[in-house]
């Protein structure tokens, strides 16, 4: 009895540290996992408005903005304003891209509505950014809750309030979990246009995991869902589904937008629509090709199409 006590001693000493440094290795591939995918790779914008401006007297006037969030942090963006006691519309992109992928959006929508147009960059994008981790959507939507006080509080040349009472809000990916949070929270977003929403941000944070590091994809996915438990331990990863924020949602008007092009948050956008109250007023059109989340590879032709559909929803949506 003793000789096995012993052994069994020995054999846990042997393997305790073998297991120790399993788990060490685990936690800390999870968190590089989180790490990494939480500060996408950095590129240049794909137009400014000192180059847009060249070719549109509108793109002309945007001025870069910045404003303070509740964390203490800072956001940025492009503002293009409107006319006086118009409503505005915010323009949220991609996990990955930058406020430039809406820039022409938010020109056109500007140009046909006088709406007052701001086009953030989210947490860790574009140029420079001012906080280096995105939180795929949790901090993200604080951050638009900041924005929508800045629009409120932005004066005219006679120091009146600027923006209306209604409000409009975009977004991609990302940008569309970001908006839907925010929504939910807000009442004066009256019109919210959403294009390939990720069930969540896990959905979200495994496409870009899988996108960034493809070679066994399933267990960096898993790994990495581990990771936020760590890395966002002050709890800026937010974890509830779209669809129970979906159901918290009343009396507005909502676009849904999704396409081939990005099959996973299409058939999670599908899914989406019906989580939504009936008080709601829909519009959806899933089987888009390209939608917002490749727009920037589609023909000028689908590109215009694409624009225009949004523009007509908030043109309707926010002045009836």
């Amino acid at each position: 009895m003793a000789n096995s006590t012993r052994l069994f001693k020995s054999i846990a000493r042997l393997l305790l540290p073998a297991l120790l440094l399993i788990v060490v290795a685990i936690a800390g591939s999870a968190i590089f996992l989180v790490y990494s995918t939480a500060r996408p790779l950095k590129t240049r914008y794909l137009v400014t408005p000192d180059k847009y401006g060249q070719l549109s007297s509108r793109a002309a006037q945007v001025t870069e903005e910045s404003w303070s969030n509740k964390d203490g942090s800072s956001s940025r963006g492009w503002l293009l304003r409107g006319s006086d006691n118009a409503p505005a519309v915010i323009l949220y992109h991609k996990y990955g891209a930058d406020r430039s992928h809406v820039l022409n959006l938010g020109v056109k929508l500007n140009e046909s509505t006088n709406f007052t147009v701001l086009m953030p960059d989210l947490r860790a994008h574009g140029e420079n950014p001012t906080v280096q981790n995105a939180s795929f959507g949790g901090c993200e939507a604080e951050d638009a809750a900041s924005a929508v006080e800045y629009l409120k509080n932005l004066k005219n040349q006679n120091q009146i309030g600027l923006v209306g009472k209604n409000i409009g809000i975009f977004g991609v990916e990302m940008g569309a979990l970001v908006a839907i949070s925010l929504a939910s929270k807000d009442q004066t977003i009256k019109a919210i246009a959403l294009d390939s929403v990720p069930q969540d941000s896990d959905g979200l944070l495994t496409a870009a995991v899988d996108k960034r590091y493809p070679f066994a994809s399933f267990a960096t996915a898993k790994l990495a869902k581990l990771g936020t438990r760590f890395y966002f331990f002050d709890g800026c990863y937010k974890r509830e589904p779209a669809c129970d924020t979906a159901r918290s949602i009343e009396n507005r008007n909502i676009m849904l937008l999704a396409g081939v092009d990005a099959q996973d948050f299409q058939d999670s956008t599908s899914k989406l629509a019906k989580c939504f109250p009936v008080s709601n007023k829909f519009e959806n059109k899933l089987d888009l090709s390209p939608s917002g989340y490749s727009i920037t590879n589609a023909s000028m032709e689908q590109s215009e199409a694409y624009d225009q559909r949004l523009i007509d929803f908030f043109r309707n949506s926010l002045t009836n």
